[in-house]
């Protein structure tokens, strides 16, 4: 009978040569041409990265792809010579970025509490970087394209995206994608995640990270640009730790959002100042929130 009744429905098509109706077209989807010229404009909007004289860079020892894993330290100085942080670390959206990174337990199987102070931090940071062109401009694609009915309705998505608690461990919730991405995570045995060159200078400041050396360097020649490191944070080594370097938070955020919303679980090619950028991004699979949706698990620029 059912069949019978589909039948019925598609047959005056069939009679009068009418073309069936093409299957419909989601409303969110945006190109890759679309993503591209946003990417753009997220670049050159970046107006708190660095310029020159901000970040200087002691590179050193250009590893090859046979020596990356080895942990074998080829750099006697500092990866960071200098940072501007009087300038840089001042602006809000530093400030605001730099106040969150203390809240994380590195090693997963621990459960990361989050008490009323460090949810007023992230709220802080969430806020502030809403205020600047760069998440304007990302926030009214998203909403242009349907993937949101409000800025309100990514903002609050975001946060849950980003911050909201799963675990790696099957066990106590003690991981984000936040904490992942920007902090870093000490989980079997090595580094994972860690890809903020913020985290990285004050890390190395603070005489917890010994650079070892660099395998990539893009080919931009202003700030953001984007490097690949090996690098040990305590005694656990990161063979290939990709990131930019001179950004500010929004961008980060916003790149990688872009891509994670538009293209999860797989390479978003972009152009950043004319230049290709690659950006993977996973979803974590595991569990969700709200209706069915899920937290990020990890995004890096490919070098």
């Amino acid at each position: 009978m059912k069949f019978t009744i589909v039948l019925l429905l598609f047959l005056p098509c069939v009679i009068h040569g009418a073309s069936l109706p093409e299957p419909r077209q989601e409303v969110f989807s945006a190109t890759n041409a679309e993503i591209t010229s946003l990417a753009e404009q997220l670049f050159s909007s970046d107006a708190n990265k660095a310029v020159g004289g901000d970040v200087t860079l002691s590179l050193q020892y250009k590893a090859s792809s046979t020596q990356t894993s080895s942990g074998t330290d080829f750099a006697s100085q500092r990866l960071f010579s200098y940072v501007n942080e009087a300038k840089l670390f001042a602006r809000p959206t530093f400030s605001r970025y730099i106040a969150l990174l203390d809240n994380y337990i590195k090693t997963t199987g621990t459960a990361e509490s989050v008490p009323t102070g460090e949810i007023t931090e992230q709220n802080a940071f969430v806020d502030e970087i809403f205020r600047t062109t760069v998440f304007s401009r990302l926030s009214s694609f998203l909403v242009s394209k349907g993937y949101y009915t409000s800025t309100d309705s990514f903002k609050a998505d975001f946060k849950e995206m980003w911050f909201g608690l799963y675990t790696r461990t099957k066990g106590p919730l003690d991981s984000s994608g936040f904490e992942h991405v920007f902090h870093g995570e000490i989980h079997g045995g090595k580094i994972s995640g860690f890809h903020s060159w913020v985290q990285f200078y004050l890390q190395e400041k603070a005489g917890q990270i010994n650079y070892l050396s660099y395998s990539a360097d893009g080919p931009w020649t202003s700030y953001p640009d984007v490097y690949g490191f090996q690098f040990k944070w305590s005694t656990y080594l990161k063979t290939l730790g990709s990131m930019f370097i001179g950004s500010s938070p929004e961008f980060e955020f916003a790149v990688y959002t872009l891509c994670y919303i538009t293209r999860p679980d797989s390479l978003c090619t972009l152009t950043a100042g004319g230049h290709t950028l690659k950006i993977q991004t996973y979803t974590w699979a595991n569990s969700s929130y709200g209706n069915g949706k899920r937290y990020v698990a990890s995004a890096y620029p490919v070098v």
